[in-house]
């Protein structure tokens, strides 16, 4: 495997506040808290309390979760065990739960995750670190997540349920997994077998990263949700995180910076089975929205005493209920997340929990022997393939010794001509003048036209060159995007089996650098 590695602002891909984090720039640095250097993992070490208690609720969490695994792993099951462990840290990302994994990116931010682990274990001997991914189970927006992308087709999952999808049923999915091309072993045992879409991405991450450590947690536990209950109680009657997240946002955007997410007044949901629907505060009561539910404030503090699993996070106060419930160090995401997490830095210190360190996740294109020797005969290098399809077509031209099609010297020649058939007859007759106009434009079309007339006729001489670019474009950038946005694991992996291990094998998640793999 061939290894390129380019800027990420040569990739033309990733926004300016996320070039601008990993640059360093002053501006931002008032939020976050560590700029993601391996030395800056010795403050967030020393920053991050996580009491004994907090760790034994953690561990009989993750026991019983894993009961749907049927045999764990034990480099998990070793995992799971040290976070027992005073010196145990965990380094997390988290996603939706996409089925067969979703778009590659998916994989993409675990493997960050696994890779961050071991260059920290061989810089900080003395400390455990346990990769995470933090399933986004309470998530209500299915039309995300019930779809991907496989060799050119899209499939997608049919259901009427609702509310939280880790708590969907896996019913409908056995129809998509009769209408794929081949069998795949990890996603039907998973899809057959396990009671909820929770259970069976669990099932998932665990065939393909198991190896590896990774340790998958689901938020939408009631134990785990006592953790919040206190947060719950203050965004209830103080609207704590719209106050703080809305002071954020109007100095990013001072800055010239968009905020990725808004704030709500109350940035919880009321969660049941089939039900999801956020909370409002309505003439002194509390009202989940598209229900009749409505509680008085004695009556909603009670219930987030006694029942906080009721409650779940929206996405201002998810990544606080993260860092509330794990020994975590880093949060791993994409250019959008970790700009929304920017918003969030105040809210944190409020509640006085440590602010992660935010990395970037390692992003990726991976050129297959096929794709890569179409390059090569086209005489393209890996990080020229990002260019557009028109700039690379100029550079395919010039290398044919084609120069571009141009008549604006003969342009300029008619119009000197035409200016001075128009100033003589400004001299004989001026009403003439009107009629060298418009013979004038008529010319101009014409040049124009056969301009374009000839460029025709010296693309069609290298037609089939600039079809193999075309078709090249689309393999490595469906739909005019980065390949990790539109495909699949599948895509790869069943060509290449050992397509993760090469993931793991090429990323370095501190260097900071879009990765370019080329099979040889």
């Amino acid at each position: 495997m061939k290894i390129t590695k380019l800027e990420y602002a040569a990739t033309g891909a990733f926004s300016q506040t996320i070039l601008d984090y990993l640059h360093g720039s002053e501006q931002l640095q008032p939020f976050y808290n560590h700029y993601p250097t391996i030395e800056a993992f010795e403050a967030q070490l020393q920053e991050k309390s996580f009491g004994q208690e907090q760790r034994q609720t953690l561990h009989q969490a993750l026991q019983e979760q894993y009961t749907s695994v049927a045999a764990i792993n034990p480099k998990v099951q070793q995992n799971i065990d040290l976070l027992l462990e005073p010196n145990t840290y965990t380094i997390t990302t988290g996603h939706q739960l996409n089925i067969f994994t979703g778009p590659l990116y998916f994989v993409y931010k675990i493997v960050t995750a696994i890779n961050t682990c071991k260059t920290l274990r061989e810089k900080y001997p003395d400390y455990n670190f346990v990769p995470v991914y933090w399933m986004a189970t309470e998530d209500h927006d299915f039309a995300e997540i019930n779809y991907f992308n496989l060799f050119g087709k899209k499939y997608s999952w049919q259901t009427e349920q609702q509310g939280a999808v880790g708590r969907f049923t896996t019913e409908g999915l056995e129809q998509l997994l009769e209408e794929l091309p081949e069998a795949y072993p990890v996603f039907e045992e998973a899809y057959r077998s396990s009671k909820n879409l929770a259970e069976a991405t669990r099932v998932i991450t665990h065939a393909l990263f198991g190896e590896y450590g990774l340790v998958s947690i689901d938020g939408d536990h009631a134990t785990l949700k006592q953790a919040l209950t206190p947060v719950i109680e203050k965004e209830l009657t103080e609207q704590l995180s719209y106050k703080l997240v809305t002071e954020t946002s109007a100095q990013l955007e001072q800055l010239g910076y968009k905020p990725q997410v808004f704030s709500r007044e109350i940035n919880l949901f009321y969660l049941q089975d089939g039900l999801r629907e956020r909370i409002v505060q309505e003439e002194g009561q509390f009202k989940v929205l598209n229900t009749d539910l409505s509680f008085s404030r004695e009556e909603v503090l009670q219930l987030a005493k006694e029942h906080p699993e009721q409650f779940s996070p929206n996405v201002i106060l998810r990544p606080l209920y993260e860092e509330l419930i794990l020994p975590n160090l880093a949060y791993i995401g994409g250019g959008a997340e970790v700009v929304y997490w920017f918003q969030l830095k105040k809210l944190f210190e409020a509640y006085e929990v440590a602010f992660p360190v935010l990395m970037l996740r390692n992003s990726a294109l991976y050129i297959n022997k096929g794709n890569a020797n179409r390059m090569h005969k086209l005489g393209l290098a890996p990080e020229e393939l990002f260019q557009d399809y028109q700039s690379l077509k100029k550079h395919l031209s010039a290398q044919l010794h084609e120069e571009e099609i141009s008549l604006e010297a003969q342009r300029k020649i008619v119009a000197d001509a035409f200016a001075q058939v128009e100033q003589l007859a400004r001299q004989v007759d001026p009403t003439l003048v009107k009629s060298v106009g418009a013979e004038t434009q008529k010319t101009a079309n014409a040049l124009q036209l056969l301009e374009k007339k000839i460029s025709k006729a010296r693309d069609n001489k290298h037609e089939q060159t600039f079809k193999q670019l075309e078709n090249l474009k689309e393999k490595l950038f469906p739909g005019g995007s980065l390949q990790e946005r539109h495909d699949n694991l599948l895509n790869y992996s069943t060509n290449n089996p050992e397509f993760i291990k090469a993931l793991v094998d090429a990323f370095d998640p501190l260097d900071f650098t879009f990765t370019i793999l080329e099979e040889v």
